[in-house]
């Protein structure tokens, strides 16, 4: 049997990895600023969430849903006072697209209602409804196009009170810093604006929070720069630093009624074994700081430097997008193979930098060397 051949890879063999470095099977090694797609949040193999996940594996790795678990019940209370959502409720899954399938579920639910309001360039997921508000025709199957969403330019205020008026919106769901879609980021005039729209036609505000929360953004949210509180709130990748997990933060608004939602996997003890050890690191040595802080050196270092083809940089803490006036594909390429540092990338023109949240200011003046070799080379 073979692999479905569905993912274009780089000829690197990855196999083992430390703090903010990865090496490959010849041992090269190599600077990470794309973290495993912003998924590692507090570095590759830290010694403390490896001793967590050993010595849970050793006592239980899974039991259902059917029993307590109040590892589940301590990652609630944990979360809830880290991120400032103590009142909130919380439901348990195994990935960012499942988080967005049960939120939208929840919001359908609760106004009876089935259109959704998306942005252009949006990323959710790719299973059923997650993947009908991506915008992106290439990767919605015809099974899935069943004409619930409709996408509307970001920042467009004026747009989104247009339809919501229309009082048929279950949901808008909004990623307040678009990754696939570039490192756009939201206003707090259009947010707060949203907000109060859906407060009038009695609409779900849902922040996918998934590649851009987890303090990523130099707070735990990124919804949090701009001064509103969503309805529910998405969350996966950084969560459990690699170990896969996804959850959904739930306002009071909503009332859980037994069978309404479920899982298998979803809180499993191993997956919030992960995702204590996070909060413990995050907390511990100061992460959220650590991206605001870098994340500004970073930006401001990539400006300084004025090189050519670099027409924007753009984005908060550590998610920021470099734009160039050239494909991306050959800078991209030399890091990765001459300067051995991964980065990620969006559209055909920009390059995506998502590190571990504890990269730390020499690393960063490292990887910008390597950027202005190759950029200007």
């Amino acid at each position: 049997m073979n692999l479905f051949d569905v993912y274009p890879l780089f000829d690197v063999n990855i196999v083992k990895g430390k703090g903010c470095h990865v090496w490959d099977d010849k041992g090269q090694e190599y600077l990470d600023l794309y973290g495993g797609h912003a998924v590692i949040s507090v570095g590759h193999c830290h010694p403390h969430y490896i001793e967590k996940l050993t010595r849970q594996l050793g006592r239980l790795g899974f039991y259902s849903n059917s029993v307590v678990n109040k590892l589940q019940v301590e990652l609630a209370e944990r979360l809830g006072k880290a991120c400032g959502y103590e009142d909130y409720q919380f439901f348990l899954i195994n990935s960012g697209a499942e988080a967005n399938e049960n939120a939208l579920k929840l919001a359908s639910f609760y106004n009876g209602r089935k259109r959704v309001l998306s942005l252009s360039k949006a990323f959710h997921g790719r299973t059923s409804l997650a993947v009908e508000a991506t915008d992106n025709p290439k990767i919605i199957a015809p099974i899935n196009a069943n004409g619930h969403v409709t996408y509307l330019p970001l920042n467009d205020l004026d747009a989104f009170k247009v339809e919501l008026a229309k009082g048929d919106v279950c949901a808008v769901i909004v990623e307040c810093i678009q990754g696939v879609g570039g490192i756009r980021l939201a206003t707090a005039e259009f947010m707060q604006g949203v907000r109060q729209a859906c407060d009038e036609t009695d609409t779900v505000l849902i922040c996918d929070e998934i590649q851009c929360g987890y303090g990523r953004s130099g707070k735990f949210f990124a919804h949090q720069h701009l001064g509103v509180k969503p309805d529910l709130i998405t969350v996966a990748k950084g969560i459990g630093n690699g170990f896969p997990m996804g959850a959904v933060l739930i306002s009071p608004k909503f009332t859980p009624v037994y069978g309404q939602l479920g899982t298998t996997f979803g809180g499993n003890h191993l997956a919030c074994a992960a995702a204590l050890a996070v909060l413990d690191i995050m907390e511990e040595e100061h992460l959220v700081e650590n991206a605001a802080k870098v994340g500004n050196f970073l930006m401001e270092g990539i400006k300084a430097l004025r090189l050519p083809h670099v027409v924007d940089v753009r984005g908060r803490g550590l998610m920021i997008g470099v734009e160039l006036d050239v494909p991306y594909k050959e800078i991209r390429n030399k890091l990765l193979f001459e300067e051995h540092c991964f980065t990620g990338c969006s559209g055909t023109n920009v390059l995506r930098l998502l590190p571990p949240l504890c990269l730390g200011e020499a690393e960063a003046a490292d990887f910008l060397k390597r950027l202005e070799r190759v950029v200007n080379n």
